[in-house]
């Protein structure tokens, strides 16, 4: 059996990182807005592009979540899609993927 111990610990210090964007995130876009009308639009911008950033960051804590649960039932390493190991280097630089290199 592999020892995951280095991805586990990267995954959870990027969940961690992600968790304090989100929060971050949230934080900003409860701000009220502004009674000026073109500070309210481009507030209303930043608030998309901010709301584009959080799904894009819960997407990801999905991803590790997932990973992280493969990881606890021995499955990490392994492609979803036709069972074939994935490789060292890819798991490394991409420690969520649930995918080889061929099924990716």
């Amino acid at each position: 059996m592999t020892d995951w111990s280095s991805q586990q610990n990267t995954l959870k210090a990027r969940r961690a990182e992600l968790m304090g964007e989100i929060a971050g995130i949230e934080d900003a876009l409860d701000d009220p807005a502004p009674k000026d009308w073109e500070e309210a639009a481009s507030e209303r911008q930043g608030d998309e592009v901010l709301t584009a950033l959080g799904i894009h960051d819960a997407a990801e804590i999905r991803r590790i979540d997932a990973a992280l649960a493969r990881i606890a039932e021995g499955s990490y390493g392994t492609c979803v899609t036709c069972g074939a190991q994935i490789g060292a280097a890819r798991l490394d630089t991409l420690p969520d993927t649930p995918f080889c290199i061929s099924c990716a």
